[in-house]
């Protein structure tokens, strides 16, 4: 019998998905519940494993082409004898099913070829259930420079094996990415592109050229469907201006041990939002949903393009040194695009920091399922009027709320607003409990 892997919905937003590398290759055994293709969603790469065992006959979809959710990527024959015809029914086969097939396959749960996305960040160091923990790039190095990967013990997040482990242990020193700048000699790089292996890893962002139409990333396209999606609702905008002078003491207090002015601030909004649930709420079908958690999401920009937003979840019973933790856990997998779909879809609010960047203020887009985003600009310097009537210089940051108007009024915006700057200007330290 020959089986059909179709591409597989790794999100409920997405639509297609591009085939980042496979890991295994025409006519290579394959046993069921192995990771055979790593597929780019909107936000992540995944791991996908097959549902049947046998031998991958042929690859419909290669690495780097995209197909629609429920196309037919790839043909796993059961026996040896069947892959030779396996390979005629690919060559015959269109690479991107039709609307009818697909409809078919998504709708028909026994003929999907693929279980759920693997959680591979989030396995423990080594290997999970006799899986080897590895990135998608590492196991394409590995498979290149003929590296075992169970002998190696991984550096990455939660001991994941990273391409640098693997030349390491090929002896080879990692090399920069290449640079568009031209090189001394036009035979060079012609050389070196033609022996140098695909990487499966995302692209660096193409450099812009005058003249140049640059394609938009995955990445990037989902961020344009959350956007447009977004300008259904009714929005408007609450600015306030809060005194952080004993938040910037408490912060310098507690820097050496990890915490982030962003996970202070993550914090503080989510101990106030426990007096505000209906901040924490969102419209849907002509209703208020009230979520069982506080899911913090902070926005954080991707090096190759586009936006996601990892989630503290359940921030305000967490202490301040565990979500630090947590949160730099979140950004590195975030930035090489490991994070599972719970990770960076499950925020009830949402916060914007460019404070970092120097920005005095701005005003953030409602991101869709939420009902407020928190815009926080920089702590600067101001002089001040003080309570004697003298002028005196004090450290001020403006927030700049963003809610929908279906669920939340003026009202709440602004209660909660002062709420928030009471907790910073005058018991920052309860932050640290």
């Amino acid at each position: 019998m020959i089986n059909e892997v179709f591409m597989p919905a790794l999100s409920s937003t997405m639509t297609e998905g591009k085939i980042v590398s496979w890991l295994k290759s025409p006519g290579d055994k394959v046993e069921k519940g192995e990771t055979v293709v790593v597929v780019e969603s909107d936000k992540a790469d995944m791991d996908v494993e097959s549902f049947y065992e046998g031998y991958l006959a042929t690859i419909v979809v290669p690495a780097g082409e995209t197909a629609p959710v429920g196309a037919a990527i790839a043909l796993i024959a059961e026996t040896e004898a069947e892959i030779a015809t396996a390979q005629q029914q690919g060559t015959a086969q269109p690479k991107a099913a039709s609307a009818s097939s697909a409809k078919k396959a998504a709708s028909s749960s026994a003929s999907v070829a693929v279980e759920a996305p693997v959680a591979t960040a989030d396995n423990g160091a080594g290997s999970k259930n006799g899986r080897i923990i590895a990135s998608p790039r590492a196991r394409k190095l590995a498979k290149d420079l003929k590296v075992d990967l169970a002998t190696l013990r991984g550096s990455g997040p939660h001991g994941r094996i990273v391409a640098e482990d693997v030349e390491a242990a090929a002896g080879k020193i990692p090399t920069p990415a290449p640079t568009p700048a031209a090189p001394p000699t036009p035979a060079a790089p012609a050389i070196a592109t033609a022996t140098q292996p695909p990487r499966p890893t995302p692209p660096a962002p193409v450099a812009a050229v005058a003249g140049q139409q640059v394609p938009l990333t995955t990445l990037q396209n989902a961020v344009v469907r959350n956007m447009l999606t977004s300008l259904e609702a009714p929005t408007y905008h609450v600015g306030y201006t809060i005194t952080t002078d004993n938040l910037d003491a408490l912060y310098k207090q507690i820097k050496s041990k990890g915490v982030t002015m962003t996970v202070l601030l993550a914090k503080a909004v989510a101990v106030t939002l426990q007096k505000h649930p209906l901040l924490n709420a969102s419209y849907v079908n002509q209703s208020i949903n009230y979520p069982a958690s506080i899911n913090v999401a902070l926005a954080v920009a991707m090096e190759d393009g586009g936006l996601i937003t990892p989630v503290l979840q359940n921030a305000d019973k967490q202490d301040i040194y565990t979500l630090s933790r947590t949160w730099k856990d979140l950004v590195d997998r975030a930035r090489t695009k490991q994070l599972q779909p719970e990770e960076y879809s499950t925020g009830t609010f949402t916060v914007s920091n460019l404070g970092m960047f120097g920005v005095d203020r701005f005003e953030a887009i409602l991101p869709p399922g939420t009902g407020a985003i928190l815009a926080i600009g920089a702590s600067l310097p101001a002089v001040v009027a003080t309570e004697d009537g003298m002028l005196g210089v004090k450290r001020q940051m403006k927030v700049n709320i963003t809610c929908d108007h279906r669920i939340i009024y003026g009202a709440h915006a602004a209660a909660f607003l002062k709420d928030l700057a009471q907790l910073i200007e005058t018991n920052p330290q309860s932050l640290t409990l």
